[in-house]
């Protein structure tokens, strides 16, 4: 077993973050975030993958914010151009992918902390989110998806119990 076996969230790294919701305007939950990411930054020496693809993961970083009219994602993604990035959004989830080369050759770089190669980060849209009229925009390595919310969100409805007779 790996130490990264006993925490949580280090045993479910490919789960898809969520949009904003009551629960993450939650104090505690942000601090449990932070802190789980804290100790994720520690174990990934102790038998986890290497730490490059562990920060390569969850990157690019991106915020994510919602208004009554639209979701908003925003990634920072230095180093590249808008031709390096494929954006897709399908059946609810928004895919952002690229790769960033390497200006120079390997065999010139003595020591390197910078990420070069393919990354790919999803995230779950909430319901009401108007996929086909995603738009987004690339200025100086940032992308910014604004996917308008729908006017009509389908929400759960309660179904009334009646009381039954005794046979």
């Amino acid at each position: 077993m790996s130490i990264r076996d006993l925490v949580p969230r280090a045993r479910q790294e490919n789960r898809a973050p969520m949009l904003l919701d009551q629960e993450d305007r939650n104090p505690f939950l942000s601090l449990r975030r932070e802190m789980d990411r804290m100790f994720d930054d520690v174990l990934r020496g102790f038998g986890g993958p290497s730490m490059m693809m562990s920060r390569m993961t969850s990157w690019p970083s991106v915020e994510v914010s919602e208004t009554d009219s639209e979701f908003r994602i925003i990634a920072e993604v230095p180093g590249l151009n808008e031709k390096d990035i494929e954006l897709t959004v399908d059946d609810g989830m928004l895919c952002i992918r690229g790769e960033r080369r390497s200006e120079s050759e390997a065999k010139d770089r003595g020591y390197s902390e910078r990420f070069y190669g393919r990354f790919e980060r999803r995230i779950a849209l909430p319901s009401g989110a108007e996929e086909d009229k995603a738009s987004a925009r690339f200025e100086e390595g940032v992308l910014t998806v604004t996917i308008p919310r729908s006017a009509e969100v389908v929400r759960g409805r309660r179904i009334p119990i009646s009381a039954g007779t005794r046979h």
